[in-house]
């Protein structure tokens, strides 16, 4: 017997505990079948909650749901709930009477012999006890409910803060990509008329400034951050609530009172006398009127937990939406700005090339020009004599040096051609992309 596994499940839906043997190595989603015979709700819809307000794990076995030890096993409970429902309004009737207590129930006045009546004080006794566990337990339930909130409340902060910070990074990105792009359009405005210009580039630039305030959309999260701040203001309000507290005063007042009328009534002889139950009726029907007050208030407050926690839970892929929106923008800005960077570069490339050509002819012609005339037009004779009649023709020397300039112009137009070609490429291949 003390090797078997039993757990009692609290279905806090109709306020009634099952139980189940455990099998050897049985499965979570087996015992959720089961569940399911039992109370009717679905394993899709059923939440099973520890005293901490920890979900039970799907993956690991039913077991996990028994405490460990021999102390207070039998007592241990796991909270069902159904997740299709967020408003638990009962009503909850309380556990039923006895015959024996139901009969003084109906008839305070009526006279019982005292050995009689300390038998059926006693199960009266039991009676008020077992209706204030009943609370203690609800409120354990709603008490798991709401650890299960705020673990829930935590989570929705977590993702809160990375969905801000994201924000804020593509909002300083943003900002520097307009700037930049400002500036760089200024100054290719700037060289337009003595630089290189392309209307492709151009075009595609303000189509960048126009997607980066496109992109700015994304970076809008103020009414999730309105929806998160009310959810967070409401559920402060739920923790400060009174009925978030135990409002098992009376009854465990009542509790006593049954119990020292009990304590009288065994100390009186056993002789023949009889009584009646006036005083114990009273306890009963008080407890009871407690009871049904104080788990009107739980389950009130319990409805309004499991509302936040609703809320919460649409709220959590609203966030993932927002999150994926923002980091796809930050990418596309990130792109955008190291696109325009290498067309930058690519402009200081053929600007580069085209001066460095410039150069070079320019160098080419000044080296022409530096060249003596004498070493290829005609030697005039100097003083009045008259100039000799072969004077005019080239000498064989002269003849070489002429030949050897035009080579050397040849492979200077060469150079200069094969240049122009290579920066007609690069602008052609800048316009296409």
């Amino acid at each position: 017997v003390l090797f078997l596994q039993i757990v009692h499940i609290l279905n806090m839906t109709s306020a009634k505990i099952v139980s189940f043997l455990l099998h050897p190595e049985e499965s979570l989603h087996s015992l959720q079948n089961r569940i399911e015979s039992e109370t009717g709700i679905s394993t899709g819809n059923q939440e099973l909650l520890l005293e901490t307000g920890i979900c039970l794990d799907p993956r690991k076995p039913a077991s996990q749901c028994v405490i460990d030890g021999v102390r207070g096993w039998d007592s241990y409970m796991v909270y069902l709930f159904d997740k299709s429902k967020t408003v638990y309004d009962g009503p909850f009737a309380s556990r039923s009477l006895s015959d024996c207590v139901n009969y003084i129930v109906q008839d305070s006045k009526i006279q019982v012999p005292i050995p009689q009546l300390r038998k059926v004080w006693a199960e009266a006794v039991h009676y008020v006890i077992g209706l204030k566990e009943d609370y203690s337990r609800l409120f354990q339930g709603q008490r798991a409910a709401m650890l299960s909130l705020l673990r829930y409340n935590a989570n929705l902060i977590k993702m809160k803060n990375n969905m801000v910070s994201a924000s804020q990074q593509l909002k300083a990105k943003l900002e520097f990509f307009h700037q930049s792009i400002r500036l760089d359009l200024e100054r290719y405005s700037d060289q337009m008329a003595y630089g290189i210009s392309s209307e492709k580039m151009l075009k595609a630039w303000k189509e960048m400034e126009e997607k980066a305030s496109q992109c700015a959309q994304a970076e809008d999260i103020g009414y999730l951050d309105e929806q998160i701040m009310a959810l967070h203001t409401e559920i402060v309000e739920l923790q400060k609530s009174p009925y978030a507290r135990r409002q098992g005063e009376v009854m465990e007042s009542l509790e006593q009172r049954a119990i020292d009328l009990y304590k009288q009534l065994k100390a009186r002889p056993p002789d023949h006398a009889y009584s009646d139950s006036t005083d114990m009726v009273k306890i009963i029907v008080q407890t009871v009127q407690s009871q049904d007050r104080v788990l009107k208030e739980l389950f009130g407050h319990l409805s309004k937990l499991l509302g936040c926690k609703q809320k919460i839970i649409d709220l959590l892929p609203e966030i993932e939406v927002a999150l994926n929106n923002i980091k796809e923008a930050d990418n596309s800005v990130m792109q955008m700005q190291g696109k325009r960077q290498r067309e930058i570069w690519h402009l200081l490339k053929i600007a580069c090339t085209q001066s460095s050509s410039r150069s070079l002819v320019s160098s080419s012609l000044e080296g022409t020009a530096s060249t003596p005339a004498a070493t290829w037009l005609p030697q005039s004779c100097s003083g009045n004599s008259a100039p000799h009649p072969l004077s005019s023709l080239a000498a064989p020397e002269d003849g070489e040096n002429f030949a050897d300039m035009i080579r050397e112009n040849v492979n200077y137009l060469e150079l200069f051609s094969s240049i122009l070609q290579e920066v007609r490429q690069e602008q052609s291949s800048m316009m296409v992309s």
